[in-house]
């Protein structure tokens, strides 16, 4: 029987020798579990989660590639071990639904602890794990309870419960980690307070100290969203406020929740004075008056409705970078034109120049949007030539067909052998049945006899799964990718949403913006990377003799992975696409610099 192992623990241990740590630990314990039991563990089904909490369902990768593997056809194990349920989970029902996942798939969970098989056959299975899982949940409850009671403690003691603070030093003592002040930062952060109260912007303070090269708190510069965060922050006043945010699970993952400033926790602290009251009363004045610019409700939520997480005005936004300094390409509002007719057009161009300046990123080049976007486009749509597609079909088809002689020969070669080891195990079945082997002999060679079986059975679906390439119909991948990009160039050419859908599913990577020229011939070259394998939809493909491709339901599972297999092999040659340098002149746009696709 094949094995694999899963194990988890929920606080990282930083500074401990890898062979030292209980993931290791659990692991170790586990393959000795499986040898004494006599199954093989599959090297590459071994998953660890370190670090991540039971109440963690989303963002924990090993268990997402361990429920992505019970997908496979078939399946690459037939048992699970761990140590004990907990180490799924600790939150009831989604440990509950995981463990039905894996059993429903087939796989039998073995708990190396108790030396037990957890199974859900009746209801009293169901039961015992439901209690199980009880009491899992209690405990992290609990656990959560002691945490926050010590945290409460050390914050009414004035002790560090989070990480370092621009402006002071942790210092660690006796009784705890304490803060203390960084004389050099906070003389910095006098200094930003002083600037904005002599009605400096936040954006020209960011770029001040990146040009004077002050060191940020974090990061790749100072920007002016942390300027904004510093004074707000109640901490350079002399006042530690705890308690405003609450960690809760919910949709099977930990978010953070805003407590109600009733809940909030202010205790005083004069040591930790950075800013005098009068600075501090001057910036929130200005503070209140900017904010007081903006309508809002009672609340103080602002009336107008944020924009949808889609729903941006321009297209590129979010999938452009610079190639300067990587960060990102957005928009920004440039005059054009003489002073009596002047107009504010909007431009792509480096944030990161825009917010943090010339020191971080020295790409000041901004190119009209309706330029860059024709360019784009275009380019998209020439790339998505029916021509192109058809000869990376064909080339990609050819190298994954290559092997199909040499496979067909494997494949038939383990039907031989597979069957001649079953022979072997119906005889020494016999042998045990009439006595005519020793008892202890016969379960030797039979566990032998069923570890081979089950590695060659292995490689045979894998081959199998290869050989089903050659079944499929290219003609009809064509059509099927032909109406594909017929729809996706339709959608390019509409409003702004459709256009940025359609991006969103295209490309395999950000756009890479790179400056050219100079002066009033200054613009922009850009290359990207697309992919199509995103645009297959859940219809049948159908090989050379009519018949679905086998796997799944109408063989769309099979399909789909084939497809994607033969997409990608399509791509890693041709996808590269560097097209179209971008030069403008005073007032008109022109495209120039056509470099064919390689």
């Amino acid at each position: 029987m094949i094995a694999a192992i899963y194990a988890r623990k929920s606080t990282e241990q930083t500074g401990v020798a890898d062979d030292a740590k209980s993931v290791t630990r659990q692991i170790d314990h586990a393959r000795a579990y499986a040898e004494r039991k006599g199954w093989r563990v599959a090297t590459e089904h071994i998953y660890s989660d370190d670090g991540i909490s039971g109440a963690e369902f989303v963002k924990r990768a090993g268990l997402t590639r361990l429920l992505n593997a019970l997908e496979s056809k078939p399946r690459p194990f037939d048992a699970l071990i761990m140590s004990e349920e907990s180490r799924l989970g600790r939150e009831q029902i989604e440990t509950s639904y995981v463990l039905k996942q894996l059993t429903d798939a087939g796989v039998r969970v073995f708990l190396y602890l108790d030396d037990r098989e957890r199974t859900l056959e009746s209801a009293m299975d169901k039961v015992m794990l439901s209690l199980t899982n009880f009491a899992s949940e209690m405990e992290r409850e609990k656990a959560r309870q002691r945490t926050y009671d010590a945290m409460l403690r050390k914050a009414k003691a004035l002790q560090v419960t989070g990480g370092r603070v621009y402006g002071y030093d942790n210092v660690r003592g006796a009784s705890g980690v304490t803060r203390a002040i960084n004389v050099i930062e906070a003389a910095v952060i006098r200094r930003i307070f002083e600037l904005y109260a002599d009605g400096i912007g936040m954006l020209t303070i960011a770029h001040r100290l990146n040009d004077e090269h002050v060191a940020p708190p974090r990061g790749r510069g100072w920007a002016p969203s942390g300027i904004r965060e510093m004074l707000y922050r109640p901490l350079y006043r002399g006042e530690v406020v705890w308690n405003r945010s609450q960690k809760i699970v919910k949709g099977g993952t930990k978010k953070q929740r805003q407590r109600d400033a009733s809940e909030w926790i202010t205790l005083p602290a004069p040591e930790l004075r950075v800013v005098e009251d009068e600075l501090w009363q001057r910036v929130k004045e200005r503070l209140d008056r900017s904010a007081g610019l903006y309508a809002r409700q009672g609340s103080g939520k602002l009336l107008s409705r944020p924009r949808l997480k889609d729903e941006s005005a321009y297209l590129l936004t979010g999938f452009a970078r610079c190639s300067v300094c990587s960060g990102p390409i957005g928009t920004d509002l440039r005059g054009h034109g003489s002073r009596n007719n002047r107009q504010h057009i909007p431009n792509y161009a480096c944030l990161d120049h825009k917010r943090r300046g010339a020191t971080i990123c020295t790409n000041r080049v901004g190119i009209p949007q309706e330029a860059l976007d024709g360019a784009v486009l275009n380019a998209v749509c020439d790339v998505l030539n029916e021509g192109v597609l058809d000869r990376a079909v064909d080339l990609a088809f050819a190298e994954l067909t290559a092997g199909v002689t040499e496979q067909r020969a494997r494949h038939a070669e383990l039907e031989g052998e597979l069957s001649a080891i079953q022979t072997r195990i119906d005889r020494l079945l016999d042998a045990l049945a009439d006595g005519s082997v020793p008892r202890d002999e016969v379960a030797v060679r039979l566990n032998a006899e069923k570890v081979r079986k089950d590695a060659l059975t292995s490689e045979r679906a894998r081959l199998s799964g290869m050989l089903t390439v050659a079944d499929l119909d290219t003609e009809k991948i064509k059509a099927d990718l032909h109406d594909k990009v017929r729809d996706v160039k339709g959608l390019l050419g509409r409003q702004v949403p459709q256009a940025r859908q359609m991006l969103r599913k295209l490309l395999a990577d950000k756009i890479e913006i790179e400056p050219v020229g100079s002066g009033r011939q200054r613009g922009f070259k850009f290359r990207g990377a697309l992919t199509v394998d995103r645009l297959i939809s859940g219809d049948t493909i159908v090989g050379t003799n009519n018949t679905p491709v086998s796997g799944g339901p109408n063989g769309i599972r099979t399909r789909v992975r084939v497809e994607r297999r033969i997409l990608k092999a399509i791509f890693e040659g041709s996808r590269r696409w560097n097209v179209r340098a971008l030069t403008y002149s005073e007032s008109v746009a022109e495209e120039c610099g056509w470099i064919a696709l390689g």
